[in-house]
């Protein structure tokens, strides 16, 4: 029914888009303040110690491990992620023991703090000032929702069984310490934390703090490069370089500009504010409308996805969501004093997004509707003149049906192409992952005797597209044994859209002659043909039409990689061929 709704209504589902991407943006950006406020708070640590401490030298040593953070990233998250474990375990206990032993120094009626009693006692007795300093309570809740993040590394089953038995009593008892020792130390609220810590042990736990914060950053940064690589696959994000950096472990990734962009951001941040507070603010803001924009989207969840009744969704999303509102409205009077960097980030962050997607679609309605036929191609071919030399030619196209109008471009051009031609159309569905048996959808294009293909590669937006992947080998394989399966059937009505990969040659079946063809044709060589495609607005658009197509879209089609695989190509076998279109 919400289907319906939203294709009745336009403009309703262009907003659902514009909430989707508020999320991912502020994602986005709590990569940039995540490794900034961990790094910064565990190195401020050194100025409660060393007293005469400057500033400056807290801000040049945090600067210093962040770019060292960074640099590091393209190594690789798997040997993170094995250290992870035992630093993050360290740490905890580290902070529960501490934890008991301020709560029973200070005050050890503070575990009353856990019924919702005192709470509410709370609110009503401040009233403003109590609801304004849910704008400070709410860091506790990000760092507990950032811990449950960093868990990433591991299975679901090891998440939860870690959350409930180790994080979640853990970081009560750290908070509750904490809280202990403020009880009786008003204006020790700035560095409490290391303050807290007792004389004997303060150069351990900072060193285990420091590495902690590291490791969790580490983990948020491999989140963002997730988050970008999944918008990269659904067209809501420019084209960039993916490396994987396991053959082993799935999803390790690493995004050179994306990673480049988050440390100069981080740096500024840094140097900008130079203050935990004010990036606290910013932290804060940014990860409770992460939150509340789930909850919003997990109720269309409930409804479209689970098939439950819409009473349900509508509970689910006032329960909760009126809990985050509040704390939401909190962080929002701390937009002056720092709140506005996770807003102003976002802001550039959806513009590219929402234009790239925009242009992207145009650009598949122009294709869609000014694709060509084979047919007139094959007919204007004794006309133009069109010779058939030897090899394969891979033209990567969007469109699923007919040619694209930039392969006729190519024609009128170069009136000559390959003797075996496979249009290439790389998908990526809104499902996690395809199966590999279930990847290549191969059906013919054109008379027989052409030798014209067309293949459909199914991704989903978190499959891996490997560098090193044999796309050329297996690509050539499913079309000879789609031709081969031709022959097997025996009929043209069996040989329509086939799975290759749910059938296998009949055992001594003899090749037949299109398939020695393409073979002998693989050894000539193989071309990738690609568009180089510019968009240019029409001179009737809009302002606002030509800036974004014009300017910001040509500028980032300019600047962006293609083909969609990422293959490891040489210079000499990609042909492009350029092309202007009106939108």
């Amino acid at each position: 029914m919400l289907n319906d709704f939203f294709s009745r209504y336009p403009r309703l589902k262009n907003g659902l888009l514009i909430v989707v991407l508020l999320g991912t943006c502020m994602s986005i950006g709590d990569g940039v303040l995540t490794p900034t406020i961990s790094v910064l708070s565990a190195v401020s640590g050194l100025g409660v110690k060393i007293t005469h401490l400057h500033e400056n030298y807290i801000v040049a040593l945090s600067c210093l491990i962040l770019v060292a953070l960074f640099s590091l990233q393209r190594f690789g998250t798997h040997r993170v992620g094995f250290i992870f474990a035992p630093i993050v375990t360290a740490w905890l206990l580290c902070i529960s023991v501490i934890g008991i032993y301020n709560i029973f120094k200070w005050n050890p009626s503070i575990f009353h703090a856990i019924s919702p009693v005192y709470m509410y006692k709370f609110l009503s007795s401040t009233g403003v000032e109590g609801w304004v300093s849910l704008g400070g309570v709410v860091l506790c809740i990000t760092g507990a929702e950032t811990m449950f993040a960093n868990l990433g590394h591991f299975s679901p089953i090891s998440i939860k069984i870690a959350f409930s038995f180790l994080v979640y009593p853990c970081l009560v008892l750290a908070y509750m310490g904490e809280a202990a020792f403020l009880s009786k130390h008003h204006d020790d609220i700035q560095r409490s934390f290391y303050k807290a810590i007792p004389e004997t042990v303060f150069w351990p736990v900072f060193i285990i703090a420091t590495c902690a914060a590291v490791v969790g950053s580490q983990a948020v940064i491999s989140a963002t490069f997730s988050i970008i690589s999944q918008c990269c696959a659904l067209n809501c994000f420019p084209l960039v370089k993916i490396i994987h950096t396991s053959n082993h472990i799935y999803g390790q990734i690493y995004i050179p500009e994306v990673n480049w962009i988050l440390m100069c951001l981080c740096l500024a941040v840094t140097i900008g504010l130079r203050n935990t507070n004010m990036i606290g603010h910013a932290y804060g803001l940014a990860v409770t409308i992460v939150i509340f924009v789930t909850t919003w989207l997990m109720s269309l969840v409930i409804i479209i996805v689970w098939k439950q009744k819409i009473i349900s969704a509508i509970i689910f999303l006032i329960f909760f969501g009126s809990i985050e509102l509040i704390y939401i409205s909190a962080s929002f009077i701390k937009i002056p004093e720092g709140g506005w960097i996770p807003l102003t980030l976002s802001i550039i962050f959806m513009c590219v997004m929402y234009i790239w997607n925009y242009g992207t679609l145009l650009k598949h309605d122009f294709d869609l509707q000014n694709k060509v036929s084979v047919q007139r191609i094959l007919a204007l071919g004794p006309n133009l003149g069109l010779v058939r030399v030897p090899g394969i030619g891979l033209v990567y196209t969007d469109l699923v049906t007919g040619v694209p109008a930039v392969f006729g471009h190519f024609a009128m051009s170069l009136p000559a192409f390959h003797q075996v031609l496979i249009f290439v159309c790389i998908k990526s569905v809104q499902v996690p992952f395809i199966p590999e048996h279930e990847r290549f959808l191969v059906d013919r294009i054109g008379p027989k005797e052409h030798l014209m293909f067309r293949c459909i590669v199914r991704y989903g937006y978190k499959d891996l597209r490997q560098e090193n992947y044999d796309f050329e080998n297996r690509l050539v394989s499913k079309i000879i044994s789609f031709v081969e399966m031709e022959e097997v059937l025996k009929s043209e009505e069996n040989a329509g859209l086939v799975k290759p990969g749910e059938f296998g040659l009949v055992e001594g079946f003899v090749r037949s002659e299109q398939s020695m063809e393409i073979l002998k044709a693989k050894e000539s060589g193989v071309v990738y043909i690609t568009g180089h495609s510019y968009a240019k607005a029409r001179s009737s658009s809009s302002l606002v039409k030509k800036l974004a197509i014009d300017i910001v879209y040509a500028f980032l089609s300019k600047n962006c990689r293609a083909p969609d695989l990422q293959l490891s190509v040489p210079h000499s076998l990609l042909l492009k061929v350029g092309m202007v279109y009106y939108v």
